[in-house]
């Protein structure tokens, strides 16, 4: 097969990147007649799963085939189920659709929901049987699964604060949505095999999106296809993008595809935006050609502008992307190949002007928007903090049941942070005490509670589900998270914390490249340990120890800690102290570290038992002081004892 993606255009004799050989998956796309095959004719027949052709098209309706490896049983079939993402630019969800995606996690469903890093909805567990009837409830309740996964535009981020006294937050939502809407796959596909044809009640698109699509400009269009801006191959693979406003890094600016800053006059008026481009974080281990890399600055677009840029953009990957080697597939590895400035220049040629140079921004920094605010508007929102996305109903903590309480009782919007917790926003202030009363009834602690160290985390959910896990994380961080506390008490560092990020493969869906310490999944219980990223994500983290096996988590951490705490600048976040004194300066000082010298009254770690009656005492204790179980437990013996 010999890829050829334009027809007729002004420039199709040079630019379009004819690649005589593609991997087996251009094939499968080609073959797929614009997304309905195999996916349609195999959700008809009686079986667990689908093929291997039929699930790789299945991720472009935004579902993934997966079996829980937790009951694999050799010589029996694989416990298929399916995991469901949503497609909500910026994060947002209206009440009717939470609280029917609430009923399917319970209906078909693993009886959780999880919010993700990109500010969408997993729902996981779904058999396929059910899997029809999911969706289509789903898209009835003004939802979407569409391009949540595969080879195209994925969910379109935006910062999740829902400012109303702010033109640039309210610019940077809208145009989240209107690119979700551009890049949005034209095949009518996805509506004839959930709702057998039926055409979903969708929100108008904006006029200029609708003319932006059908503008050929010079090459961006596909001629005579279902998909003009996507053709028949769609993208080598997936592509992402954020909107966000100068300083706020809620999005983690660095690691998409393509990121879009508002820029706005002082009376708030949008004058344009800037752009930065090939940003991503999947690499493979032992395979060095892969790797995390930062998006580059690419230049500035007047707002009439943006449109053509962003297809001029996803015009450069769609005909120039590496459509044979899939690892090398991601346009980070265009632009590092290339360099920016070959990238720019073909970019050009397909927006036919130059860009103009980048505009002058403030430092970023981090918001997760935690706890309750004034929107601006005289209404309130509050961020509720959710530990790794997932939303359920456990023990004294029962989240699930609060927000879908909540929900019901005062109809009032969400939208999920690329932090993976929820904003609900639109309060009446007359209700923020009955609200609050809720969460606390529940067991939500505010954000004031959290342990810093678990706000600021996040985790991938890895094993049993992900059939790309090498080992567990969701699962084991919030135990590494409370080892890592006991350290810093243990090491005289109790009021410090730092982002911890913890992925169970190299694939960094939790980011942790951007991690002050990043722990990636390398074998059963071990990882990679990456040091040195910015509290702000501003920097990338480098791997500091190839393997480290959990049962020495401590012991490679200590000298580290220790040499934080005692080499450190005023002030100085430890993984700035990381990437300052540099990886040679650590080791050296970890090789040579004794303990003697430099620990403070040096504690070891001992086993002791306790009964169930007083752990669910020392479990509740730490959920409502937001301390770690050993931390409480190690006062409460000491005071006893002295």
């Amino acid at each position: 097969m010999v890829y050829s993606p334009t027809s007729t255009t002004s420039n199709s004799s040079s630019a379009p990147y004819r690649q005589q050989k593609t991997s087996k998956l251009e094939g499968i796309k080609e073959r797929s007649r614009y997304l309905r095959e195999p996916v349609a004719t195999e959700l008809l027949q009686d079986t667990t799963h689908f093929s291997k052709d039929g699930l790789q098209i299945l991720k472009f309706h935004g579902s993934y085939q997966q079996d829980n490896r937790d009951n694999r049983v050799r010589g029996q079939e694989k416990d298929y189920q399916f995991m469901l993402r949503t497609r909500n630019p910026g994060g947002y969800i209206p009440p009717q659709l939470y609280l029917t995606l609430d009923r399917l996690s319970e209906e078909y469903g693993n009886h959780t929901l999880r919010a993700t890093t990109r500010q969408g909805f997993q729902l996981h567990g779904v058999l396929k049987r059910n899997l029809k009837a999911t969706i289509a409830a789903i898209i009835r309740s003004l939802g979407s699964t569409l391009g949540a996964c595969g080879d195209l535009n994925r969910n379109v981020m935006a910062s999740p604060a829902p400012f109303a006294h702010r033109p640039d937050y309210r610019i940077a939502r809208d145009y989240a949505e209107r690119i979700a809407d551009l890049l949005r796959p034209q095949t009518e596909a996805y509506y004839e095999i959930w709702l057998d044809g039926e055409k979903a009640i969708t929100a108008e698109e904006h006029p200029e999106v609708v003319a932006a699509r059908q503008r050929n400009g010079h090459g961006t269009l596909v001629h005579g296809s279902q998909e003009p801006i996507y053709g028949a191959y769609y993208m080598p693979r997936k592509f992402k993008c954020a909107v966000t406003v100068p300083g706020d890094n809620s999005v983690d600016v660095y690691t998409h595809d393509v990121t879009l800053v508002v820029i706005v006059d002082a009376a708030g008026e949008l004058q344009g935006f800037n752009i930065l481009a090939g940003g991503g974080m999947g690499r493979t281990h032992n395979k060095e050609e892969t790797f995390a890399r930062l998006a580059d600055p690419i230049g500035y677009v007047d707002k009439a502008d943006v449109y053509d840029a962003l297809k001029a953009i996803v015009a450069t990957q769609r005909d120039y992307g590496d459509r044979f080697q899939r690892r090398h597939a991601r346009m980070k590895y265009l632009l590092h190949d290339w360099g920016v400035e070959h990238f720019r220049r073909q970019v050009e040629a397909y927006f036919g002007k130059p860009l103009q140079p980048f505009k002058p921004l403030p430092e970023w920094r981090f918001y997760d928007y935690l706890g309750w605010h004034e929107q601006g508007d005289g209404a309130l929102f509050v961020g509720i903090p959710i530990e790794n996305g997932r939303i359920l109903d456990r023990d004294t903590l029962t989240l699930k049941s609060a927000l879908r309480e909540i929900i019901q009782r005062f109809q009032v919007p969400m939208r999920v942070t690329p932090n993976q917790s929820v904003i609900l926003y639109d309060i009446d202030p007359a209700a923020r005490a009955e609200i609050q009363q809720i969460l606390s009834r529940h067991g939500v602690r505010s954000e004031a509670e959290l342990d810093p160290l678990v706000r600021y985390s996040m985790a991938c959910p890895a094993l049993p589900t992900c059939g790309l896990a090498i080992t567990e994380s969701e699962r084991i961080i919030p135990k590494v998270l409370e080892r890592i506390q006991q350290l810093l008490i243990q090491v005289g560092l109790q009021d410090e914390h730092f982002v911890v990020r913890m992925t169970g493969c190299p694939n960094g869906c939790a980011r942790p490249y951007m991690a002050e310490l990043g722990l990636v999944g390398s074998g059963p219980n071990q990882y990679q340990l990456w040091l040195g990223g910015a509290p702000d994500q501003t920097r990338l983290a480098r791997p500091f120890i190839d393997r480290l096996h959990l049962d020495e988590l401590e012991g490679a951490l200590e000298p580290l800690l220790v040499c934080f705490r005692e080499t450190r600048q005023a002030g100085e976040s430890f993984g700035s102290f990381c990437d300052r004194i540099g990886f040679d300066a650590l080791q050296q000082f970890s090789d040579s570290y004794d303990p003697s010298q430099y620990t403070r009254e040096r504690k070891s770690r001992h086993r002791i038992g306790i009964t169930d009656s007083v752990y669910r005492q020392l479990k509740a204790a730490s959920q409502q002081q937001g301390r770690p179980m050993s931390q409480i437990a190690a006062e409460a013996l000491s005071a006893y004892l002295n």
